[in-house]
């Protein structure tokens, strides 16, 4: 199966209410170093959808881009515009983001390490304003979703394995009763046997609590198997989208990011059959 070329249209062959909604988007660093060149993209409402590509693609930066935490590290967008639930955001804080119902969990966990498990996923709910009687509610959803945590909720956080600092940031992040969750890189330093865990927890969420989920992978693999729709990122632009299932089968796709080559290994530049198109402001 041949995917089609990405098209100047971010939207996915979707009835879904889109819940986030990127539109040619540019960031720049330091006023000066461009890394984002007009990228689109659309996560449907309870949608599971995969931004993939090679270390420095632009993943994370898309990432921090729609959570507003470029500021931190001197990033700007610079054009283009950011829809979440049907409003512009790019202009606000991470904390009213958060609020609005749009967290990130960061790459490499990011846990307070001197601060026990439970402890760190009560952290989570510091913008909640609905009672100690709500949040205990939600640390037990937490805790279900979760047996290990619970299991460890006296630890220090710096103290748990990779697996159980993966577990505590995605539960801290639901804490804040999110709409959607912004998932950077969540297999990096985990083995295979808990990266299949984690994902699973995240396709239940998905499916049982309604939480739509944007995650940057280099496991396309992996990636490919539990989102729904997916975008290639090379460069700082979307140069292929399309549904899972098609990109699975595309033969690029198989041989530079799932490994799978039929014949003798060609190059990454003559193995391209898609068109670039153009997908960014002038």
């Amino acid at each position: 199966m041949t995917v089609a070329p990405a098209t100047d249209s971010p939207v996915p062959d979707t009835v879904t209410e889109p819940i986030l909604s990127v539109n040619n988007i540019e960031v720049i660093y330091d006023h000066v170093i461009l890394v984002l060149k007009g990228v689109s993209l659309t996560v449907p409402k309870g949608g599971i959808t995969a931004i993939l590509g090679a270390n420095g693609a632009g993943k994370t930066t898309t990432l921090k881009a729609i959570s507003n935490l470029l500021g931190a590290e001197r990033g700007d967008v610079t054009k283009g515009s950011i829809i979440f639930k049907g409003d512009e955001v790019q202009a606000l804080s991470p904390n009213d983001l958060v609020r609005r119902g749009c967290i990130q969990v960061m790459e490499g966990r990011h846990c307070f390490e001197h601060l026990t498990v439970e402890e760190n996923l009560l952290t989570g709910a510091f913008t909640r304003r609905d009672g100690s009687g709500a949040i205990q509610a939600d640390l037990d959803l937490v805790y279900s979703y979760f047996p290990r945590l619970k299991e460890r909720r006296t630890s220090l956080a710096g103290y748990t394995s990779g697996g159980e600092q993966q577990m505590t940031a995605i539960g801290r992040a639901l804490m804040s009763r999110p709409d959607m969750i912004l998932l950077d890189e969540p297999s990096m330093g985990l083995a295979p046997q808990l990266v299949e865990e984690i994902f699973e927890i995240v396709k239940r969420l998905n499916e049982k609590e309604g939480v739509s989920f944007l995650l940057a992978e280099q496991n396309t693999n992996i990636a490919l198997r539990y989102s729904k729709y997916g975008y290639i990122l090379e460069n700082g632009r979307v140069v292929m989208d399309g549904e899972a299932s098609a990109l699975r089968e595309n033969e690029d796709v198989k041989e530079f990011y799932l490994g799978i080559a039929e014949g003798a290994r060609k190059s990454f530049k003559e193995g391209k059959h898609y068109k670039r198109r153009k997908r960014w402001l002038a």
